[in-house]
């Protein structure tokens, strides 16, 4: 944990033990019945805004503002008792220990210590007293530490429990995600076809046209020598035709993909990228087919965007795992300024999407570009 995370998470406890303090104070003169006095509910419901403000700005944890609070008044008592004891404990433990460590850095440094005896059963210790201020303060210390860390996991989980959404809302949220995700893999399968129409109509058919047109002049040519220099172009023209083919084959899907692996299909990519990629594959085993999928066209599109618009001398993409998800990243050194919401990257994001993955873009203008998407190692639907 940083520096800054400890220093916001002390701020948070302590700032949870005001808190507290106010809302025991309101909860005493809300008496018994709070919800029939005038004006209390709104009081309770700031209290509760309040106190997602402190656990958003000290702990970053958001509750989500349009979850409905269970039990406001339990929330607050609960929360108010938490806040209370478990921040007096917190800034007690802090204090006497810093005070232990600064008792026993004085003496060591003025050299005023007394030697100290101490009896234990069967031990007979003599010691500084300096010695015995440092090594109690930084036990004080680490046990106040140890305090904060439980208190904030506390906090969390009774802040998940009253303030989070509940188990109709999670799944209103999950039903809301997968008619979008719905959605928006249709407007990215059609996307993919109008892609596909393109390439087909803007390279194939033009090269099978201009192949046509050779061999239909050489056909009705009286001259051989013509003829033949005619059948000759309209070789060299299939060998185009044919190599236009295996390239849109290639970006429908590739076939190295299924027959030798994603670490394969990323050296394709690699390999016919216009500047230097490098892969660093870290994955122990293969992913299931539709992630694996989803990873291929993520760092292909990433790769071709690089290369294409923003200009870049140098890729790098790493593919990492853990126990539960896989990663891939993809930064360049380009000039930035990626779109999200452009066709090539909505369709990712939609592809990911649609896996129960994560997929963020961050490509500030100057750049560099970094892509990440984060899958299940499993399929959502296993």
């Amino acid at each position: 944990m940083s520096g800054n995370r400890v220093a916001r998470g002390l701020a948070g406890i302590l700032a949870g033990l005001l808190t507290g303090i106010v809302e025991l104070v309101f909860l005493l003169l809300a008496g018994v019945t709070p919800v029939a006095r005038p004006g209390v509910g709104r009081v309770a419901d700031r209290l509760v805004a309040l106190e997602r403000a402190r656990l958003a700005a000290w702990f970053g944890h958001d509750t989500g503002e349009a979850a409905p609070v269970r039990n406001r008044y339990g929330y607050l008592a609960l929360r108010a008792v938490v806040g209370v004891v478990g921040g007096y404990v917190a800034a007690a433990g802090l204090f006497l220990g810093f005070l232990f460590l600064f008792g026993g850095t004085w003496a060591l440094l003025t050299r005023e210590s007394d030697a100290v005896r101490l009896v234990l059963p069967g031990v007979r210790l003599v010691t500084s007293g300096w010695a015995i201020g440092l090594t109690s303060g930084l036990l004080v210390v680490a046990l106040a530490g140890l305090w904060c860390l439980a208190l904030v996991a506390v906090e969390r989980r009774l802040a998940d429990h009253f303030l989070g959404p509940g188990r109709q809302e999670m799944m209103r949220r999950r039903i809301a995600e997968l008619t979008a995700t719905r959605s928006g893999i249709v407007r990215a399968v059609d996307d993919e076809r109008r892609r596909i129409e393109r390439d087909l109509h803007d390279g194939v058919q033009q090269r099978g046209v201009a192949l046509s047109m050779l061999l239909g002049r050489a056909e009705h040519s009286d001259d051989p020598a013509k003829a033949a220099a005619l059948v000759s172009q309209a070789y060299t023209e299939s060998r185009r035709l044919l190599d236009e083919l295996r390239s849109v084959a290639w970006r429908i899907y590739p076939t190295a993909l299924d027959e030798l692996g994603l670490r394969a299909a990323l050296a394709g990519v690699a390999e016919r990228a216009s500047v230097p990629v490098t892969v660093h594959y870290g994955l122990a085993e293969s992913p299931v087919s539709e992630v694996e999928t989803a990873l291929y066209f993520v760092a292909r599109e990433a790769v071709t965007n690089a290369t294409k618009h923003a200009r870049a001398r140098d890729i790098l993409v790493v593919l990492t795992q853990d126990d539960r998800t896989v990663s891939i990243v993809i930064s360049d050194d380009g000039h930035g300024g990626a779109d999200p919401a452009g066709s090539g990257l909505a369709g990712l994001a939609r592809r990911v999407l649609a896996l129960d993955g994560r997929f963020e873009v961050d490509s500030p203008s100057g750049g560099p570009t970094r892509i990440t998407a984060t899958l299940p190692r499993a399929a959502p639907c296993e």
